[in-house]
């Protein structure tokens, strides 16, 4: 990535699906918290796979409102409400990734909680991008 350096500590393994850290900059993008639900607010379904990959779909559609898309996402925060669905979605969550995000991974950080304020929600992730 141009205008980006990934951290990567001498002797440490590279890690899977994420950076350790990103060294960037450039203009900052903040996206508030993202759920899997549709232009209309409605949550497009049950199923931890399919909501996450809405999450991607809106991440991207406000990023691109700044100019910026996958290549810039430097740092996403998920909350999540249940370790197990999680765990179950990760290759339908795999396929989605590479298909709307590409090779490109940020620094992450995944929280389970109790709930989020929409019911049906079950993922939710928080985003910052650096335009360089």
């Amino acid at each position: 990535m141009d205008g980006y350096q990934t951290l990567q500590p001498p002797g440490w393994p590279r890690p899977k699906g994420y950076a350790n850290g990103i060294l960037a900059e450039g203009r900052l993008v903040f996206v508030a918290g993202t759920i899997g639900w549709d232009e209309q607010e409605r949550i497009v379904s049950d199923d931890f796979a399919v909501q996450f990959r809405q999450v991607l779909v809106n991440t991207l559609a406000i990023l691109r409102e700044a100019g910026a898309g996958p290549e810039h996402i430097t740092r996403m925060t998920w909350f999540i409400t249940s370790r197990e669905d999680y765990l179950a979605a990760q290759a339908a969550m795999g396929e989605a990734w590479k298909e709307l995000m590409g090779r490109n991974y940020p620094t992450m950080a995944v929280v389970i909680v109790a709930g989020l304020i929409e019911a049906r929600a079950k993922v939710e992730i928080e985003t910052t991008a650096v335009i360089p």
